[in-house]
């Protein structure tokens, strides 16, 4: 693993789902010199990887300056592949024409021109203990009581009230 110079920051995150769609969450960890900061967040019906572009967007939301060297390591190659391969600079010249999570895509675009980002991926579920304790702060804060809406999610889902069936079949109502 690598360390962090006082000069940079490295990020880890992960993001996880109940069910594709189903309750989320992500977990972060930001570290910066001898710093070192873990964030989480649950929603009640979301996708893993919205969930995992969440991550990424909640750790770049916690910097608290600007123009940082930002090393991000995250096993979702949805994330990394975007990112590397121009797909987003693409997407947005097409106005995300039949692509999903614009309105996180765009989120995100916003915050890497604060910064100079770099994009690894790292196997998921594997040796990586800073990837694996993400994993375990986005699997737990998906499986927590008190979550928060995706309302970006929720309001574009196809039939409206998906949510509501979801809700059904997790609470085993008929």
């Amino acid at each position: 693993m690598e360390k962090s110079s006082p000069s940079e920051v490295l990020i880890y995150t992960d993001g996880a789902s109940r069910g594709n769609p189903g309750p989320g969450g992500y977990g972060v960890i930001l570290i910066s010199g001898k710093h070192k900061k873990e964030l989480s967040a649950g929603y009640r019906f979301t996708t893993n990887n919205r969930m995992e572009l969440m991550a990424v967007i909640a750790a770049l939301e916690a910097l608290k300056k600007n123009n940082l060297h930002v090393k991000i390591y995250t096993d979702s190659s949805y994330v990394v592949n975007t990112i590397q391969k121009g797909w987003l600079k693409d997407w947005i010249a097409k106005d995300f024409k039949g692509k999903k999570n614009k309105d996180l895509w765009l989120r995100l675009w916003n915050l890497l021109q604060q910064h100079r980002v770099e994009f690894h991926w790292v196997k998921g579920h594997a040796q990586n203990p800073y990837n694996n304790r993400c994993d375990q702060l986005a699997t737990e804060a998906a499986d927590h009581h008190a979550l928060h809406i995706d309302e970006g999610y929720e309001q574009s889902a196809s039939p409206k009230n998906c949510f509501l069936s979801h809700l059904k079949k997790y609470l085993f109502i008929k």
